[in-house]
């Protein structure tokens, strides 16, 4: 019943040729492994075929043991060798072919070392973004074409349909709200969302692993990973002394005031890089009442704290923006904007205040009806049209 179900499900989303290669990214998880086996069944048919790729992106032990990074990866980090090592057994199990491509070099061109220049400026970046926009998909399909595959299949969950009255492609928010990546997926271009398929979108998780457990796969049972795979425990601090060293890069003299919003001097910091907007722990200042980080002024290196309520904001300002339901914003429109991974979107009066040049993506403004806590310079803010993602950008 519910193998049915799931299959009429998937059917619907986009209709599937008698004869076609579709290269899985397959990471590992229980998500992507899913998607290989309910492709594998759906295209065993005369010249179908299913081929699983994993993207090799960083080496777990590069770092291992210097300035308190643990000597052996933590449980739960994803694109571990384990997850390369899970990815093969699951398409020995399917009996597809799989290959492992090594984009190491890439992926610390694309993502690391921005990750870690945005975070020396003050700013917290989402590097999972990055390695969506710059580096899984444009690196994947690029690869998939490579060895006869039209198209790439990935685990994530999200929706994209072509919209015939409009001639593009749009990407919507998943069935299962409560694991909804399409924030991560904002960069997505039109001709990566027409060669991409989502098979997860119309599934509810307990649905992916009971599928999962249908095809007796292995890992149904196998926890989600939490952590970005080059940040062991989490500790940015951390990774950034560590990977500076290994560059032979000093870390740059960034010390400076801690003041309050009224300009105060309250003391004094070591590195603007220890901070991000709303955070509290760590700031040292004795103060009757909590205080949190309001501004990073990456310039005088002043970082400004203040009480809880001064960090609501109406306004954000995002640049390099990529638009997906429309080809520009050509007047205000009344969006919904997540600002972060898990908040909640909250209606907003979007304006273009630069568009398109050279490549560079376009720089709007947003005005919320309600103040939003902690606006992060370096996040992504994503706008919405009821489920479709109408585009976004980076928060400046």
């Amino acid at each position: 019943m519910v193998r049915g179900v799931l299959s009429a499900r998937f059917a619907s989303n986009r209709r599937m040729p008698h004869s076609e290669t579709i290269a899985v990214a397959m990471s590992g998880g229980v998500d992507s492994s899913t998607v290989a086996a309910i492709l594998a069944r759906q295209l065993s048919g005369p010249g179908a075929s299913v081929v699983g790729l994993t993207l090799q992106l960083w080496d777990q032990t590069r770092l291992a043991g210097k300035h308190g990074i643990p000597e052996a990866p933590k449980a739960g980090r994803c694109c571990s060798l384990d997850d390369v090592y899970d990815a093969r057994r699951v398409a020995e199990h399917l009996e597809i072919p799989y290959y492992v491509v090594n984009q190491e070099e890439r992926f610390e061109q694309d993502v690391v070392r921005p990750f870690v220049d945005e975070y020396l400026n003050g700013r917290t970046p989402i590097p999972c973004s990055l390695c969506n926009n710059h580096l899984k998909f444009d690196q994947l399909l690029k690869t998939a074409r490579s060895i006869g595959a039209s198209r790439i299949a990935t685990g994530h969950y999200a929706i994209n349909e072509y919209d015939p009255a409009r001639k593009r492609w749009i990407l919507k928010r998943p069935a299962d709200l409560a694991k909804d990546q399409t924030y991560f997926l904002f960069g997505l271009t039109q001709e990566q969302l027409s060669h991409t398929l989502f098979p997860l979108g119309n599934m509810t998780k307990p649905e992916v692993r009971e599928v999962a457990r249908q095809h007796g796969l292995a890992l149904a049972e196998k926890p989600d990973s939490q952590e970005i795979c080059f940040i062991p425990g989490g500790d940015y601090k951390q990774f950034l002394t560590a990977y500076l060293e290994e560059q032979g890069r000093d870390m740059p003299d960034t010390s400076g005031e801690l003041v309050a919003s009224d300009g105060r001097v309250l003391g004094r910091h070591e590195s603007i890089s220890g901070f991000t907007v709303g955070q509290r722990k760590g700031l040292k200042v004795a103060s009757p009442s909590p205080l949190y980080v309001l501004q990073i002024d990456p310039a005088s290196h002043r970082v400004t704290v203040g009480a809880d309520e001064e960090l609501a904001s109406r306004r954000l300002r995002a640049n390099r923006v990529n638009w997906i339901s429309i080809p520009e914003l050509t007047a205000p429109m009344r969006v919904k904007i997540k600002i972060r991974h898990r908040h909640e979107p909250a209606w907003a009066m979007l304006e273009a205040l630069r568009a398109a040049e050279s490549g560079d993506g376009a720089e709007v403004q947003a005005t919320f009806d309600e103040p939003q806590r902690a606006i992060t310079p370096g996040q992504s803010a994503v706008f919405y049209d009821g489920d479709e993602v109408v585009g976004g950008g980076w928060i400046f």
